[in-house]
């Protein structure tokens, strides 16, 4: 890649807006981006759409834009974990990004979900650094409504197995979810971690989406995440599977949100809710 000369420390940009970290401007993205953590699942994920073309390939951001059933779309991968999640929904928000879906993998911690299901977050548990370096822990971290009923309707309307509710988010994939490091190191906080999740109702362990919840709603954004479940901490299970389900449910719920946001414009409303979709508005 040629030397990109950088605006200023302050704004860590070109002249022409290229983003330090993702080497992409505006233009390059699509309103609506899918966030998957490993660069290989972008590659996954674009086989479902009508047409992609490479946009940037730079650390661990490659980025994909194109066409899914007319609609546009572009995917990024964010590496693993919340801060390099930051830059991400940064950057691709200053070229232009509105709506965040990541596709994920996550572990489970309920028993009655299987390995290959699909979790749908309606929240997160902030139990990561990077959210409160923008905001008080006190801050919720949502999904946003119209996003969550998205990925609800396309994992229906593709009959697959998910869940919905809850999820915890942190730092760490071995001792800050309840795993041993190395050499067997561990604390006695770590015996209360899952039991203590799950007396809550939280659904999973994932590393992005409390992060993604946060900047999304303090930055007026809208995000969403669903993840395949890889293993399930209490049956003791482990098997890679789910991420086609993950990236074709997240991909559906771009054409399912373009749909209801040009109805929502072309009513005129703010908000986006089921009876403007059925053109039946409440009066």
């Amino acid at each position: 890649m040629p030397v990109r000369r950088i605006v200023s420390a302050r704004r860590p940009e070109t002249a022409k807006r290229e983003q330090y970290h993702i080497a992409s401007k505006i233009g390059d993205v699509a309103r609506y981006v899918l966030l998957p953590g490993d660069p290989d699942r972008v590659l996954k994920i674009v086989k479902y759409w009508d047409k992609a073309k490479e946009v940037a390939r730079h650390r661990q951001y490659l980025i994909y834009t194109g066409k899914y059933k007319g609609v546009p779309i572009s995917t990024c991968s964010t590496g693993i974990g919340c801060p390099a999640t930051a830059i991400a929904v940064e950057e691709l928000a200053n070229i232009g990004a509105e709506t965040f879906i990541r596709v994920g993998s996550t572990g489970a911690i309920q028993e009655d979900i299987k390995c290959g299901d699909l979790v749908i977050s309606t929240g997160a548990v902030r139990l990561e650094g990077t959210s409160k370096q923008y905001v008080p822990m006190e801050y919720p971290a949502v999904a946003s409504y119209d996003v969550l009923l998205a990925l609800i309707q396309a994992a229906e309307t593709l009959g697959y197995s998910y869940h919905v509710g809850i999820t915890a988010s942190t730092d760490s994939f071995y001792c800050g979810q309840g795993r041993p490091g190395f050499k067997g190191y561990w604390q006695s906080w770590m015996d209360k971690i899952i039991p203590d999740l799950r007396v809550a109702k939280v659904l999973n362990f994932e590393m992005e989406a409390s992060t993604l919840f946060t900047l999304a709603n303090i930055f007026s954004l809208r995000a969403g995440c669903i993840c395949a479940v890889f293993a399930n901490r209490i049956t003791d299970e482990f098997r890679v599977t789910g991420e086609r389900e993950a990236g074709l449910t997240a991909t559906e719920a771009v054409k399912i949100l373009n749909e209801w946001d040009a109805e929502r414009n072309k009513q005129g409303k703010k908000y986006w809710f089921p009876s403007l979709t059925h053109q039946k508005l409440i009066k």
